[in-house]
């Protein structure tokens, strides 16, 4: 039996009594109204959407510990968390003793991208259930590794692909006329994700006060800090515009995958839900067009004092059935749906064209929506995961459907980092014929940061 058990028992006897203050309305999780067994959080991960998915989650779950490697940025956050719930949560800069805790059900990683695979493992083999923000890994293999560990442990396990719960819907109603047939046969999905603007050469500079640099590189490569000092505003403001940490991460193939990775991860999972390739993959991609920042030599950039993930790109995946999939820095950012009878366009602040018009008359089936979903729409998408924690089933975004669809995200980086086409297998998981591209499919970590136990 597991250290965390007894937190564990606990709660999924209090939720499983109906004195619990537990309702359900319609099938959803409204409220954990009783502090007792309301289930404990920890968020690792604290900057921009780690606060996101905290805040969305306070009417769910109490918050008890906070992780940041930011001292700075944890500290707004435990007084923010306090403002919020009414107790200070404990604060750590290393997230392995919240591990270590009975008393926390289940853990939020909100990392950059490269520390997802490795907190995740060692969260679920301490016993801890997981939502984990996308993209999930940052190699196709890191993918095969936690579903491993999920079938493992028995943990329920959450990506942050929240488009499939909320948008109000408008994502859901997309993949059920698909499904309907309300475009005929699909021939045609294009993903638009948007591009990202280069850098300019960005100099090595003191790290942050109160920022453990080593810790946040984590299981990355060794490298000096590197800011330029004008800030960025709005989303994600109040960090260096220019850097290679905090933000702009993600336009680093050492930590993120840019654009392909960060939006793909949204947009080609409800493609492929709508395909009905939640299961599979492509046979092969194209980089069509596409740009790289810097100069590469066998997929690796010859420069490291500037953004390296492409700006812009136009990538062909040849999905099931003929279905011509492009991935696009270029257009409206959404999903284009096109097929033998009609298109239709959707994205988080709209759904429209012909297909959506003719609802009005012809409505889809009753249930169409919940048909897609599994059932009843959860409230949000962590009251979906707590739902799965209440059931021990997996929530709506699971690690195989998640890491079927970010394969041809990660496929697509290694294109165009190699600069030729690839032909994937997607029994097997491998790339056919091309030993130098499938070197790609794994990484190694830096001495004192592997995974324990992988």
């Amino acid at each position: 039996m597991s250290a965390a058990m007894p937190s564990r028992r606990r709660f999924l006897q209090g939720l499983s009594s109906t004195a619990a203050g537990v309702c359900l309305a319609s099938g959803r999780l409204t409220a954990l109204a009783a502090p007792s067994d309301r289930p404990t959080f920890a968020t690792i991960g604290l900057r921009n959407q780690g606060w996101t998915i905290t805040s969305k989650s306070f009417q769910f779950a109490d918050f008890v510990a906070l992780v940041d490697v930011d001292a700075g940025v944890l500290e707004e956050n435990r007084a923010r968390v306090e403002k919020a719930q009414g107790r200070k949560p404990d604060g750590y800069k290393d997230y392995r003793t919240v591990l270590e805790r009975d008393d926390i059900d289940a853990v939020m990683i909100a990392t950059p991208d490269h520390w997802h695979t490795k907190i995740a493992v060692e969260a679920m083999r301490a016993g801890k259930d997981v939502y984990c923000e996308k993209p999930l890994t940052l190699t196709i293999d890191e993918g095969k590794l936690i579903e491993r560990v999920v079938k493992e442990t028995g943990r329920v396990f959450q990506v942050g692909t929240m488009q499939r719960t909320e948008s109000e819907q408008r994502f859901l109603q997309a993949v059920a006329l698909v499904h309907a047939g309300r475009i005929g046969t699909v021939k045609k999905v294009t993903c638009g994700i948007n591009g990202m603007e280069p850098s300019p050469q960005i100099p090595e500079a003191p790290v942050p006060a109160g920022l453990d640099w080593d810790l946040w590189l984590g299981p990355a490569e060794a490298v000096p800090y590197r800011a330029l000092p004008q800030l960025r505003e709005g989303y994600g403001g109040g960090v260096p515009l220019y850097s290679n940490c905090h933000y702009s991460f993600r336009n680093w193939h050492e930590y993120s995958g840019g654009k392909l990775t960060d939006w793909g991860a949204h947009h080609v999972d409800i493609a492929c839900w709508a395909l009905g390739a939640s299961d599979t993959g492509p046979s092969r991609i194209e980089p069509l067009d596409y740009t790289l920042p810097v100069d590469y030599k066998d997929g690796e950039p010859l420069v490291h004092d500037r953004y390296n993930a492409a700006t812009h790109f136009r990538i062909r995946a040849t999905m099931p059935n003929d279905v011509e999939m492009i991935i696009t820095s270029e257009g409206d950012n959404g999903i284009l749906f096109e097929g033998t009878k009609g298109r239709f366009f959707v994205n988080r602040g709209k759904i429209a064209g012909a297909p959506v018009e003719a609802l009005a008359d012809d409505p889809l089936p009753e249930g169409a929506i919940e048909a897609v979903y599994g059932g009843p729409v959860s409230a949000n998408h962590t009251a979906n995961f707590i739902e799965g924690m209440r059931s021990r089933k997996q929530p709506i975004s699971d690690v195989w459907t998640h890491n079927r669809m970010l394969e041809i995200c990660h496929l697509c980086n290694i294109a165009m980092r190699l600069g030729r086409p690839l032909d994937w297998d997607p029994a097997a998981r491998q790339i056919v014929g091309d030993e130098q591209a499938n070197s790609f499919l794994s990484r190694e970590s830096r001495k004192g940061f592997e995974i324990e136990g992988a």
